[in-house]
């Protein structure tokens, strides 16, 4: 029964939620840190662009991290987690997710929170490179889903792979959509839906046959945006489809490699079905760590390094 007690217990700011987002969405700044970029291709002709850094003392062991809905390699929550991963002895690659890098994808498709085949290419690629002996994977809110759904979706997960984290995860999309759409959130969606209807107008300008303006002036809410373009480019039915589909929490009982969710009871973006405990308490190899505080990728700690930056090395370093 892998459901572990949090020992987080932040400052009094940091108890609050919201100011725990917010802070390290948008105040949280990581200094003196360099990464250096390689892009792939796809089997798909699209692109991905890698931000890697490096540890100090050579290392068989990379860390893949993944950001969540809207976020790039270069958000304080990654490189944070990159600056910390090096210190203690792990390489990591760090996706920027199609759309993501600063330069728009090449295909009318984009990402999702079940885009698995990219996490695979990624992982492909490494294991062609024949540098690491041990690859080790973590991500945050969207990305934290698709970590677990390409654990658990049936795929052979090469012997490399050795361990998982995910943290902020809505496990059940359409309850996390459901929250997000709450008066709660407004400030969120605002600035979610913001970004997504930019990237929808450079679509259109790409794919002036697919994307109509009346498209564009019926997206109101998050879930608009799915309905109109995220389950037209990606092969689902509506909104709905997509994110039955997608949620990594059906496939929690097939995951085989140790994976750790941390996810906080104050996370705003998260509803009840979220916290997998039921699946936690059945199989051995799916932790589930729920701290009473901690917002959405958020867990601010002392000298600048959240709680969720050290958790993960103690993780990693205790399932090798």
């Amino acid at each position: 029964m892998p459901i572990t007690a949090s020992s987080y217990n932040p400052s009094f700011l940091f108890k609050n939620g919201h100011f725990s987002t917010i802070y390290s969405g948008i105040w949280r700044k990581i200094d003196d840190f360099k990464q250096k970029r390689e892009r792939i291709d796809l089997p798909d002709g699209d692109f991905l662009d890698l931000d890697w850094s490096h540890s100090n003392t050579p290392t068989q062991k990379v860390t893949i991290l993944i950001h969540g809905l809207e976020g790039n390699a270069q958000r304080a929550y990654i490189v944070g987690s990159a600056k910390q991963l090096n210190q203690n002895g792990y390489d990591v690659c760090a996706i920027n997710l199609r759309t993501c890098s600063g330069e728009p994808n090449r295909l009318f498709r984009s990402y999702h929170s079940g885009a698995t085949e990219d996490l695979d290419a990624v992982i492909q690629h490494i294991l062609e490179n024949k540098r690491y002996s041990e690859i080790f994977i973590k991500g945050f809110s969207l990305g934290g889903n698709l970590t677990l759904k390409y654990l658990g979706e049936g795929r052979e997960i090469p012997k490399e792979v050795k361990a998982a984290m995910a943290v902020s995860v809505p496990c059940n999309l359409y309850s996390s959509c459901k929250e997000l759409l709450k008066s709660k959130n407004i400030p969120y969606a605002i600035r979610f839906k913001k970004n997504l209807v930019g990237k929808l107008k450079e679509k259109q300008r790409l794919f002036p046959e697919k994307i109509t303006d009346t498209d564009i002036k019926n997206v109101i809410t998050l879930k608009d945006f799915d309905d109109i373009y995220t389950s037209r480019a990606h092969g689902f039915k509506d909104a709905l489809d997509y994110y039955e589909t997608c949620s990594c929490l059906q496939f929690l009982p097939n995951i085989n490699t140790p994976a750790l969710i941390l996810n906080a009871e104050n996370d705003s973006f998260l509803g009840p079905e979220c916290f997998p405990y039921e699946e936690a308490k059945n199989n051995p190899e799916l932790y589930l760590e729920v701290s009473k505080y901690g917002g959405h990728v958020g867990y601010h700690g002392a000298k600048n390094i959240t709680y969720n930056e050290k958790r993960v090395i103690k993780f990693f370093n205790e399932v090798q």
